[in-house]
């Protein structure tokens, strides 16, 4: 890990910072322990560092887990080298200033996911779609039980991908739903090929088509989850599918992204511009305006869970009351006074209760998946 610089406060400093400050409580919610979050940030005052030292700190969970493939432990091979897939995530999430650098951990991270998913509990698997020329790249993971089962659609944000779910998919898995978890585009493994987008209803089509060639999904039960951009995804993929979606969840998600641009932070201004293609900011901004609900918001018939935070620094909690009001289905919005952007530190006051919504609106029915030693229900 590279040593601290006594450099002052300089503009390199305070990226850091902002880093540290937004999304702590994200990074230890989703898979990176608090130990090694103080750890790494603690040692950094360059924003130049960022990337290798998760790198390496992601490397040491790495080690872990190919030895214990090596040793024959694969269910903690799994989620060792799922753990390493989140810190080597979050070295590059928005670390768009040296991009071969950015790459370079993008690529572990993607490598590491792939080798724990056959003994994650339950085990994933990788499926690939073609899109426009390239291809978009998901996870699907099944729940215990005879299939078909109904399936959750999860859309990550501007700076995560597949590799940062695990987490938030378990939540959907105990409760008998499969997993589908997608980069789309300017995301993660799409992220290099094709730009961001505003309209997701070719994306949505997409996804539609490879979920019914999925034996042991019901497409019929299919729900849509987003987080932060994602927020704003799932609920375009589910105007555009119509009544083919049965459920819709917007965690964080902004009504027209561009309207805040002059209030988000200097490294997702630039993650932005990186990932549309744009070549300044003020391009960048044009772009994001056409991140909006306006004219999608009608089509969206499909019940609609609205999760948002009222202290969010980066999308204002108005953005729930307008998608809340423009939407034509039905619709229940749940403000978490304390919760922050995506509402990481209040993860308990959220997380399980949208998987119940998610869960009762799927199926009438459907069986609580839990370890053997505990009751349903309990």
């Amino acid at each position: 890990m590279p040593p601290p610089h006594d450099t002052g406060k300089d503009e390199m400093d305070e990226l850091v910072a902002s880093a540290v400050s937004h999304w702590g409580p994200r990074f230890t919610v989703n898979g990176v322990t608090v130990a090694d979050f103080e750890r790494v940030t603690g040692g950094l005052e360059r924003w130049s560092d960022w990337c290798a030292a998760w790198v390496a700190a992601g490397a040491e969970h790495e080690e872990l887990g190919r030895t214990a493939l090596a040793e024959g432990r694969l269910r903690s091979a799994g989620e060792h080298l799922a753990q390493a897939a989140v810190y080597h995530h979050f070295a590059k999430f928005v670390f768009v200033e040296d991009l071969d650098q950015m790459r370079a951990a993008h690529g572990r991270a993607v490598a590491c996911l792939d080798a724990a998913l056959p003994h994650l509990d339950p085990p994933g698997r990788r499926v690939e779609m073609p899109f426009e020329g390239s291809r978009l790249v998901a996870v699907l993971r099944l729940p215990a039980g005879d299939g078909p089962h109904p399936v959750v659609v999860l859309v990550p944000g501007l700076d995560s991908t597949k590799e940062e779910l695990r987490s938030t998919e378990e939540t959907f898995l105990v409760r008998g739903m499969a997993t589908y978890t997608i980069d789309g585009p300017g995301q993660g493994e799409a992220e290099y090929d094709l730009r961001i987008r505003g309209d997701w209803g070719p994306v949505a089509e997409t996804i539609w088509s490879a979920v019914g060639e999925i034996p042991e999904l019901d497409r019929s039960r299919l729900g849509v989850w987003g987080v932060s951009l994602g927020g704003y995804y799932a609920p375009r993929i589910a105007a555009a599918l119509g009544d083919r979606v049965s459920a819709c969840v917007s965690l964080a998600g902004p009504f027209n992204f561009g309207e805040y641009w002059s209030g988000l932070p200097q490294l997702t201004r630039d993650t932005f511009r990186v990932r549309s293609g744009a070549g300044s900011d003020e391009e960048a901004r044009q772009i994001a305006l056409t991140l909006s609900m306006e004219e999608a918001a009608a089509d969206l018939v499909a019940p609609l869970l609205i999760v948002f935070g009222r202290q969010d620094r980066l999308i204002p909690w108005e953005n729930a009351v307008r998608l809340r009001d423009a939407v034509s289905g039905p619709v229940e919005l749940l403000m978490l006074e304390d919760g922050n952007h995506g509402c990481a530190n209040v993860a308990p006051w959220h997380r399980p209760r949208t998987a119940d919504w998610l869960a009762d609106r799927l199926a009438a029915s459907i069986a609580l998946t839990v370890p053997p030693t505990q009751k349903a229900g309990s």
